[in-house]
């Protein structure tokens, strides 16, 4: 009997080894830890337009790459592969001699082939003036060519350092032939 209960003790001993060797071995471990972060977070919305330029002497988006061995319409000035780096003016209002409040700098780039126009935008909204001075929202996202549409707001600097959140765009003004576009901005951040 003692032999069988040393059996017993043993097989049991090498499920429960057998067992957590597997978690510790396997694929995909992660370790827990207990970090000190707040409780609440606050949630900020903002109101603001960003003007992307392509035309004129002084535009304040330029095209820097452009598909290779892609025949391109002309005023096709988003074929698929192009892509653009931007340096936008943020303003109070839909002119551009509103009140500038920031600047949003990133790039675009064409992802699709089809009908359906998207971009991959990515970019920093960084405020100059106001209760937000210095601080920013990062964003990265899938941006269809629509009229109104949804970005995320994937993090931030300063007092939106953490934020998470979505920006609703709507295009108040688009030129088809040369890519020029006013859009609105309504953000809601959570930090």
């Amino acid at each position: 009997m003692s032999s069988m209960k040393s059996s017993i003790i043993c097989a049991c001993f090498l499920v429960f080894f057998t067992a957590t060797s597997v978690v510790v071995n396997g694929k995909y471990h992660s370790n827990t830890h207990i970090i000190d972060a707040p409780t609440t977070m606050n949630k900020t919305h903002l109101h603001f337009f960003f003007h992307d330029t392509l035309s004129g002497d002084n535009p304040s988006a330029v095209l820097v790459a452009k598909p290779n061995g892609t025949v391109v319409e002309e005023g096709n000035v988003l074929p698929f592969g192009a892509v653009y780096v931007f340096d936008d003016p943020l303003t109070e209002g839909p002119t551009l001699n509103s009140k500038v409040i920031g600047n949003a700098r990133g790039l675009y780039t064409s992802t699709s082939r089809g009908s359906d126009l998207t971009l991959l935008f990515s970019g920093d909204f960084e405020f100059t003036s106001g209760e937000f001075n210095g601080s920013s929202i990062s964003v990265f996202s899938r941006d269809p060519l629509v009229v109104e549409k949804e970005v995320a707001v994937v993090g931030g600097r300063g007092k939106f350092r953490m934020a998470k959140g979505f920006i609703l765009l709507n295009a108040i003004f688009f030129n088809v032939t040369n890519g020029d576009a006013i859009l609105e901005c309504d953000v809601t951040i959570f930090h």
